[in-house]
């Protein structure tokens, strides 16, 4: 199959995923999307919500949806690597053998990842990085596709360990979730509080979504479109000729090289959702704030004047 067919057949199998996901998942289109678009770039996301949201039930339909294997994983103060890694145990015939931990699955969520210390943290982000875990000297392959949703809740500071900025680097988007609107609020209560089971179809293979991985990681991109990227970025690093005036006021450190590959990844996968065979300037503009946003460290006058990160990136534009 060529790939313009691939990505024919690809807006076909999107479309119907979003209608599976909906099923269960009232409303929310923007915070899905994002998720989704991560997922076929083959990067991670952070989820920046207040409790009950439905953000585990979200994670779960999409697993579900996509056919892959999900796992949840509560951090806690006390969790150390070995709960999420694995460990190895002495068997009958007293030979070491390794008892996989939750990280082996395809779809992690990692639910508060800021309640528990750096060491557990970062076990989960050598996962995220690597592909793969290392337990007692030995390396351990995770099965692909991989992705990490971790979750975030904004309004918990006392007992958390904010994750470092070179930490957050390595999520592709930072998603916040809002609350639901009023009409949307009325349809998930009538959803929820009766017996009625909804169920969702699995739409993909693990292979298929690998595929479309790759095929969307060879879909051509204009010089110009990668330029403004990259300008969009050297924009928000306040020490630089091209920082915007708004940067210089309230940014203290703007964003590295891995936003710029990745506003150009996720602007490939959101082209190919809309059935483009190529991304334009457009395409960089609709993923820009989930991708910059935990990337840009404001200032203390930013925060005294409550100026937002999306005024920030909007003004960029």
């Amino acid at each position: 199959m060529s790939d313009v067919a691939v990505i024919e057949n690809f807006v076909n199998k999107y479309k119907t995923l979003k209608q599976e996901i909906a099923k269960v998942i009232i409303g929310q289109e923007d915070v899905v999307d994002q998720i989704l678009i991560s997922i076929f770039s083959g990067g991670h996301s952070l989820l920046i919500g207040v409790p009950g949201l439905a953000k585990t039930l979200m994670v779960n339909t999409i697993a579900q949806a996509l056919g892959l294997d999900f796992k949840r994983i509560q951090f806690t103060p006390d969790l150390m690597p070995s709960d999420i890694l694995g460990s190895e145990i002495l068997d009958e015939n007293r030979n070491f053998k390794f008892i996989k931990g939750p990280i082996f699955a395809n779809i992690i969520l990692a639910d508060e990842i800021n309640r528990t210390p750096p060491k557990t943290q970062a076990a989960l982000l050598e996962a995220m990085q690597e592909r793969a875990v290392t337990v007692a000297g030995h390396q351990y392959k995770l099965s692909l596709p991989y992705f990490v949703l971790a979750t975030q809740n904004p309004i918990e500071q006392e007992g958390t360990y904010p994750l470092p900025e070179a930490q957050l680097d390595r999520f592709m988007f930072a998603i916040r979730l809002e609350y639901p609107s009023f009409k949307e609020e009325v349809e998930v209560v009538k959803a929820t509080t009766t017996d009625i089971q909804t169920s969702v179809k699995a739409l993909f293979s693990a292979q298929e979504i690998i595929d479309f991985q790759n095929v969307i990681r060879r879909i051509p991109v204009a010089d110009n479109v990668i330029e403004y990227a990259v300008s969009l970025v050297a924009k928000t690093r306040p020490n630089e000729e091209t920082a915007a005036n708004i940067v210089k006021e309230f940014v203290d450190w703007g964003a590295g090289p891995r936003a710029s590959q990745n506003l150009i990844l996720a602007a490939k996968t959101h082209a190919a959702t809309k059935g483009k065979f190529s991304p334009d300037i457009e395409d960089i503009q609709a993923v820009a704030i989930g991708i910059l946003r935990h990337r840009i460290i404001k200032n203390y006058k930013a925060e005294a004047e409550g100026v937002s990160d999306e005024k920030i990136i909007k003004s960029l534009f």
